[in-house]
């Protein structure tokens, strides 16, 4: 997907079918029997693909394969029996950003590598994942863990020590402060759930920009088919490179692009058994806001059903360079004219800037 700030979107309709079985669900009016008959000869055609954020699975794009609306069903319900419920994830507060009332989502990905049972720890990726309201793409804005912000209640602050001091809430809080938007709705994975869900699809191909070595595994400049090990080192190296967390950045974004085309690729599609297994270890090792229901998940699947991998774009909001602060932490100082045209390109649901990590 080509994507420069100020394109507009296509307008494109992608509401306008039905399928059997939704409409109990309140998703979708009953189809006509015309439309009965056309829907049964696309599910015979091909399976239907349903774009699902990992946002809304994980907080980033992934795709689950379904076959017919009854499978989905199972699927969202398999979801709603393992996931976890993060209470009070969505504060309210004088001030908040108003709903967007035009039907963009904007869902806030929380995940870490140092979660402890018992220990607030800090959250080591944030991810803003958008769908816009004609779900023309998924757009992905990745904010680094040591950027320097306003973290209410606390002052200047790297945004990940508002998940030390205020859990979700105050991440949630900061981060919609700092980009002007609301948050709809909020997940937090674990790193180990991407080890589990790699495992769980025989592995994913990633392309990786640079050959690099983390621990026992190496990883070759292209193409890399990794297992559930090997991908957990992808995603978590930051040592090995000159610019460490920005290279990072980019490393998981290519694993979230890579996940999501192994779970539509012919083999996964084709076999039921290993999309809800999929979905299954996903949700084992995430936590959701309390509105992210299985209902939710199946209408935003439904009104994102046109996207395919190619559709997602990832971008990380400009930094402008590092500091010190007074107590003596490393930081990176926030680019203000990048922070403004990525508060633009929210407010008018337009594709957000390129710029380089």
């Amino acid at each position: 997907m080509s994507a420069s700030g100020g394109a507009p979107r296509s307008g494109r309709d992608v509401g306008s079918d039905s399928v059997d079985g939704l409409a109990e669900l309140g998703l979708e009016p009953a189809p006509s029997r015309g439309a009965r008959r056309q829907a049964e000869r696309r599910r015979r055609r091909r399976l239907a693909v349903v774009v699902v954020t990992l946002a809304v699975l994980v907080g980033v794009p992934v795709l689950a394969a379904v076959v017919g609306a009854g499978y989905l069903v199972r699927l969202g319900a398999s979801f709603g029996d393992r996931s976890t419920t993060i209470a009070g994830a969505l504060p309210e507060y004088e001030g908040r950003p108003a709903a967007d009332d035009d039907g963009a989502v904007d869902v806030l990905l929380l995940g870490s590598d140092t979660r402890v049972e018992g220990e607030s720890g800090r959250s080591d990726t944030i991810m803003l994942v958008r769908l816009p309201a004609d779900r023309s793409s998924v757009e992905v804005l990745s904010i680094m863990r040591d950027s320097w912000v306003e973290v209410p209640g606390h002052g200047e602050a790297k945004i990940n020590a508002a998940y030390s001091w205020g859990g979700v809430p105050l991440t949630v809080q900061t981060v919609e402060q700092l980009l002007e938007v609301r948050v709809d709705h909020v997940a937090e994975i674990d790193f180990e759930g991407f080890r589990a869900m790699t495992d769980a699809l025989g592995g994913v191909v990633v392309d990786s920009e640079q050959p690099f070595t983390a621990g026992p595994h190496e990883f070759r400049q292209g193409l890399n088919r990794l297992d559930g090990d090997a991908a957990l080192a992808f995603v978590r190296e930051r040592y090995s490179f000159a610019d460490a967390d920005h290279q990072r950045v980019r490393n998981q974004q290519a694993f979230l692009t890579g996940l999501a085309q192994g779970v539509v690729s012919r083999g996964t599609l084709t076999d039921p058994a290993r999309v809800s297994e999929f979905v299954g270890v996903t949700a084992d090792h995430l936590a959701v806001d309390a509105s992210l229901t299985p209902a939710r998940l199946l209408e935003l699947g439904w009104s994102s059903r046109g996207l395919t991998p190619s559709s997602l774009h990832a971008v990380t909001l400009p930094v402008a360079g590092g500091g010190t602060s007074a107590d003596g932490q490393s930081y990176l100082a926030i680019d203000p004219a990048g922070l403004e045209g990525v508060r633009e390109a929210l407010r008018s649901d337009e594709v957000l800037p390129d710029a380089a990590p």
